[in-house]
């Protein structure tokens, strides 16, 4: 029989439906009624199990509950196979008991820690602290911690933290993008621990994939503009060098317009780190080059667009009668702003989603789990047009 220290009731909504549910439940819970509510001319009997909080067992658990130890682990660690009424019981003995299963325990029966590591280059940018609710969500709903890191676009400070995370047990690992430490991947495949690549898609990646094809998006975006006839296209871009999913965007412009025998000005291509105050200086460099002006600007992420036509408003441009303006991104104030941006908006939540599944199906064994291409989609606004004749 389980007694109590300290005087305990079991909550009426409990007792119902574990009566409702087990015959014995129904003794069971009469007993630890009766054992908690004390005459005035008696005390509780001395206890044969200590009931302080966050000290219940398992076995408690499972002897509330009516089920085996088995039963309440496989709830723990796989609560699908387990009846919904049951469930039900397990957790109503949880509750009632303040038990907390024990991380370390259940990973050495399980072989798995529960959580699963992401790391991005940084939270600022709405669209990665987006995916990464959707994916926390997601994970959640299966039984899985979220482990979070940011690398603000530092590759060695990026492998410290995957290291960490997998000293510290992470069953997966999601990562932004392609280009990494070059000892990366070679860790993740010594641990054998799966890894999902998000915001990214092409023809060739070393790992499973998610996101938009970076090349193509920028490479429809500027043939967009040659096709309203902007022949002096210029760009605000990412350093490259450690973010190679602006290599790819980059790529996809010089391409775009050397179809069309057009290479950019050095003086017209403005490389930067990230943010709206560096979108607003790059702007200002490009249109104050001692050559002729641009009449189009590629802007390779949502901040630097935000900047510039920012800037491009406050110094008085035509935007668009004189200058176009198209960005990527789509973060929510482009389509505020006084001119709209058009802008390539990229489906984050859907990553969130995606990165969830692939990562669980790779935990599951799955052998059919291949990258998935989200679709880029260019949101036309009032920011570009024909250019004027001069």
């Amino acid at each position: 029989m389980l007694r109590a220290a300290a005087p305990m009731r079991l909550p009426n909504e409990a007792a119902v439906i574990i009566a409702a549910e087990n015959s014995k439940a129904i003794a069971k819970a009469n007993d630890m009624a009766k054992a908690a509510r004390p005459t005035r001319h008696e005390q509780p009997a001395a206890p044969s199990v200590s009931v302080r909080p966050g000290a219940a067992t398992l076995r408690e658990v499972a002897e509330l509950a009516c089920v085996s130890k088995a039963t309440v682990s496989r709830f723990i660690n796989s609560p699908e196979v387990v009846s919904p009424s049951v469930r039900e019981r397990i957790q109503i003995a949880i509750d009632h008991l303040g038990w907390v299963p024990h991380a370390a325990a259940r990973a050495l029966a399980t072989q798995r820690t529960g959580t699963i590591g992401a790391v991005v280059p940084t939270l600022a940018n709405e669209h990665f602290a987006t995916a990464i609710q959707v994916l926390q969500d997601e994970l959640e709903e299966k039984g899985y911690t979220l482990l979070l890191g940011c690398s603000e676009y530092d590759l060695q400070r990026e492998y410290r933290q995957v290291r960490k995370m997998l000293e510290r047990g992470v069953d997966a690992i999601a990562v932004v993008g392609e280009g990494h430490h070059p000892d990366l991947y070679a860790l993740l495949d010594q641990r054998n621990v799966p890894c999902v690549s998000t915001f990214t898609f092409a023809a060739k990646q070393r790992s499973i994939c998610v996101g938009v094809d970076n090349y193509r998006a920028f490479y429809d975006a500027t043939n967009y503009l040659l096709g309203l006839g902007h022949r002096r296209i210029a760009m605000i871009a990412q350093n490259a060098d450690t973010n190679d999913r602006a290599a790819a965007r980059r790529e996809g412009v010089r391409v775009a317009l050397a179809e069309h025998g057009i290479a950019i000005h050095p003086a017209h291509m403005a490389e930067g780190f990230w943010g709206v105050q560096e979108g607003r200086r790059l702007f200002s460099r490009i249109m104050a080059a001692p050559i002729e002006p641009p009449t189009a600007i590629v802007c390779g992420n949502g901040s630097f667009a935000t900047g510039a036509m920012l800037e491009a408003m406050a110094a008085g441009y035509d935007v668009p009668g004189h200058l176009s303006l198209i960005g990527f991104d789509d973060f929510e104030v482009m389509a505020e702003l006084p001119i709209p941006i058009t802008t390539v908006r990229v489906p984050s939540a859907e990553i969130g989603r995606r990165t969830a599944e692939l990562l669980i199906a790779q935990l599951n064994g799955e052998s059919d789990t291949h990258s998935v291409e989200c679709e880029a989609t260019l949101i036309v606004r009032e920011s570009c047009a024909q250019p004027r004749a001069d």
